[in-house]
């Protein structure tokens, strides 16, 4: 009785592990920019099969960790450029705000050249990009 018991207890603790399989993978890397690490920045990876969600992190020091599609992603990297400062009010105590602009051209975000192919498990990937 006692075996059977420890028998069908076991079972479905076997089996939670026999799910789907992730399609999901860990890329870690660094991006510099002129040969130079951003202080921050993001990345996105938009899977181009359509059916596994878009991912992507903060770029901090010129290093980030994300998790990413299994497979080929478009790849879209934005450092951002703090160019002057704008009053957020018309009053002389009106408090700043930052007024930023993208440092990278088109080719490496919006209308992104950048492709990663991701595998199962760790990747690792590091971008030199140039910002002219």
């Amino acid at each position: 009785m006692l075996r059977r018991f420890l028998l069908v207890s076991l079972i479905p603790l076997l089996l939670i592990g026999c799910g789907p399989e992730s399609k999901m993978a860990t890329i870690t890397g660094t991006v510099s920019v002129d040969g130079k690490p951003p202080a921050t920045g993001s990345i996105s990876f938009v899977a181009i099969d359509g059916l596994t969600p878009n991912t992507g992190t903060e770029i901090k020091d010129g290093k980030f960790t994300s998790e990413v599609p299994i497979g080929e992603s478009k790849v879209e990297i934005r450092v951002p450029k703090v160019v002057g400062k704008k009053k957020l009010y018309d009053t002389p105590d009106s408090p700043e705000q930052d007024v930023m602009i993208e440092l990278l051209p088109p080719k490496f975000n919006e209308e992104t050249e950048l492709r990663y192919t991701a595998k199962k498990g760790k990747n690792e990937n590091n971008w030199d990009l140039k910002s002219k």
